[in-house]
C-alpha cells in the first residue's frame, strides 16, 4: 500500500517540474525589458520585410512628379495618401521604407552566415589542431585584420558593379575573422575537456568530435556575436549606400534614401529623418536582443528558473 502511494506520488510530481522550453525562454525574455523591447523590434521589422509586398501603400519606384516633395500627412500641404510625405521624384516614402527593411535584413543576416561559416571552419581547425594549422590561419586572420574591412570592401565595390549579392559576399568575407578568433578561443578550451578526450581514446574521428562535441558547446557564443553583428553590417551597408557603393537603384536601401535626402536637409527634413530613424530602431532593436541573449547564453550570468 505504501509503494502504491509512492509510486502515485512520483507520477504525481513529475509533470509539475517539467518547464517547455518556449515556456522558460518567454519568461526569461519577458523578465528583461531590453530583451522585450528588442524582440519586439526585430519581430516588427522581419516581418515588413517579410510581407513588404503587401504592406506598402505605392511601387517604391514609381516616379509621380504631380505630388513630389510632399510633406507628412501631419503637416502643412500634406496628404493623408502619403502617411510619410514623398521624395524629390514623388516616391512614397513609407513604401521604400518598408521596401528598405527587407533589403538591410537581407545582406545583415546573410552576409553574417557567410562570415559564420567560414569563421566557424577556421576556428575550429585551427583550435582543434593547433600547431602549424593554427599558425598558419592566425596569421592569415592577422593579415585580414591588418587592412582595414571598409578599405577592402570599397576597393572591391569600385571593381566590381555594387549589387545585393556582391554586397553580401564581400562584407562576409572581411568580417569572419572574429569568428574565427572567438571560435578558437572557445575550441583551445573545450577540447582539454574530459569527453572530448574520451571520444578521442575510443578511436572517434577528429571531425565528428569537432560537428558532435565541440561545435554545440560553442554555438552559444556564436549565436550572441552573430546578432550583434547584423545590427554593425546593417549600418556599413546603409553607409557603403549613401557612398553610392552599395545598393543601386531602382533597388530601395536605406542609405540610398538618405543620400537622396541630404541636399534637402534645410527645406525637406522628411527624406533623410524617416530612413534615419529607421536605421536607428533597428540597429538598437538587435542590440537590446543580443545583450539579452549574451546575459541568458552565458553560463556564468544565465538565470535559471
Amino acid at each position: 500500500m505504501e509503494a502504491n502511494v509512492s509510486i502515485n506520488k512520483g507520477k504525481a510530481a513529475s509533470p509539475i517540474g517539467k518547464v517547455s522550453p518556449i515556456k522558460r525562454w518567454a519568461k526569461l525574455l519577458f523578465q528583461s525589458k531590453t530583451g522585450t523591447v528588442g524582440f519586439f523590434i526585430v519581430f516588427l521589422v522581419v516581418f515588413v520585410a517579410i510581407f513588404a509586398d503587401i504592406l506598402a501603400p505605392y511601387d517604391p519606384a514609381k516616379n509621380n512628379l504631380s505630388d513630389m516633395l510632399k510633406p507628412p500627412a501631419w503637416s502643412d500641404g500634406g496628404s493623408p495618401a502619403y502617411l510619410l510625405g514623398t521624395d524629390n521624384l514623388g516616391r512614397d516614402i513609407l513604401s521604400r521604407i518598408i521596401f528598405g527593411t527587407r533589403v538591410s535584413l537581407l545582406v545583415g543576416v546573410f552576409s553574417v552566415i557567410l562570415a559564420g561559416i567560414i569563421g566557424i571552419v577556421v576556428g575550429l581547425f585551427a583550435g582543434y589542431y593547433g600547431g602549424i594549422v593554427d599558425n598558419v590561419l592566425m596569421r592569415i586572420v592577422d593579415s585580414f585584420i591588418a587592412i582595414p574591412s571598409i578599405l577592402f570592401i570599397l576597393v572591391v565595390l569600385s571593381v566590381f558593379r555594387p549589387s545585393l549579392l556582391v554586397l553580401i559576399i564581400v562584407i562576409g568575407f572581411t568580417n569572419w575573422v572574429t569568428y574565427a578568433r572567438v571560435v578558437r578561443g572557445e575550441v583551445l578550451s573545450i577540447k582539454e575537456r574530459e569527453f572530448v578526450k574520451a571520444s578521442k581514446s575510443i578511436g572517434t574521428s577528429s571531425i565528428t568530435i569537432m560537428i558532435k562535441h565541440i561545435l554545440p558547446n560553442i554555438l552559444s557564443s556564436f549565436i550572441v556575436i552573430s546578432t550583434l553583428s547584423v545590427a554593425t553590417t546593417i549600418v556599413l551597408e546603409a553607409s557603403l549606400s549613401f557612398l553610392g557603393l552599395g545598393i543601386q537603384p531602382p533597388e530601395v536601401s536605406w542609405g540610398g534614401m538618405l543620400t537622396d535626402g541630404r541636399n534637402y536637409l534645410a527645406t525637406n527634413w522628411w527624406l533623410a529623418t524617416f530612413p534615419g530613424i529607421a536605421i536607428t530602431v533597428t540597429v538598437l532593436g538587435i542590440i537590446f536582443l543580443g545583450d539579452w541573449l549574451r546575459d541568458v547564453l552565458d553560463p556564468r550570468t544565465q538565470i535559471r528558473k
